[in-house]
C-alpha cells in the first residue's frame, strides 16, 4: 500500500487521466458496491488518517449551520466572534473553514485536528468512501482529484480497478 505522500502526489498526477477514464467507464458498468465498500474498508483501515492530515491541509471545508452551531458550543465562542477568527468564503460566498495555503485549516496544529471531537460532518466523512450520502459511484466525480493528495483514495482506486478488471 502506497502511503508516501510525494508518492501519492507523484502518481495521483501521474494516473489522473487514467482515473477520469475509470470513472466515467465504472459508471457505465453495474458492479455490486458491496465489494467497493469492502475494498474501501480494508484501506480504511490500513491506513492512519491522523498521520497525514494532508486533507485538512488542501482542501476547503463547507460549513453547515450545525457544523457552526457544535463549533461555537465547543469553542465557547459567539458567533460574530466565530465568524471573525475561523470562517472565511468560498468562490461561490458560502461558509468555510479559515485556511491558509502554508498552514492549511485553521484548527490544524501540526497533523493533529484542534477540534476533532466537534469537527464538521465533511470532515468526519473525508474521504467519503464509507460515510456520507449517495453511492460510491455517485461519489466518484471527486476521487480522480483526491488521489492525488489522499493515501487512501489513492489506493482504494487502484484496488478497485483491480477488482473491476478495469484496462487502460
Amino acid at each position: 500500500m502506497l502511503t508516501d505522500l510525494i508518492q501519492i502526489k507523484r502518481e495521483g498526477e501521474k494516473k489522473h487521466a487514467e482515473n477520469l477514464s475509470f470513472r466515467k467507464w465504472l459508471k457505465s458498468h453495474t458492479f455490486v458496491e458491496r465489494q467497493f465498500h469492502k475494498a474501501a474498508q480494508e484501506v480504511h483501515d490500513a491506513i492512519d488518517c491522523r498521520a497525514c492530515a494532508q486533507c485538512c491541509k488542501v482542501t476547503e471545508v463547507e460549513l453547515t449551520e450545525r457544523d457552526i452551531a457544535g463549533l461555537m458550543k465547543l469553542l465557547g465562542a459567539s458567533r460574530k466572534r466565530f465568524f471573525a477568527d475561523y470562517v472565511m468564503q468560498n468562490d461561490e460566498a458560502k461558509p468555510i473553514l479559515k485556511r491558509t495555503d502554508e498552514a492549511g485549516c485553521v484548527f490544524l496544529s501540526g497533523n493533529e485536528c484542534t477540534v476533532y471531537d466537534g469537527r464538521p460532518a465533511d470532515c468526519e466523512r473525508f474521504p467519503h468512501l464509507l460515510r456520507g450520502a449517495g453511492s460510491l459511484e455517485s461519489k466518484m466525480w471527486k476521487m480522480p482529484d483526491r488521489a492525488t493528495f489522499c493515501p487512501i483514495v489513492y489506493n482504494w482506486l487502484e484496488k478497485v480497478k483491480g477488482l473491476t478488471k478495469f484496462t487502460k
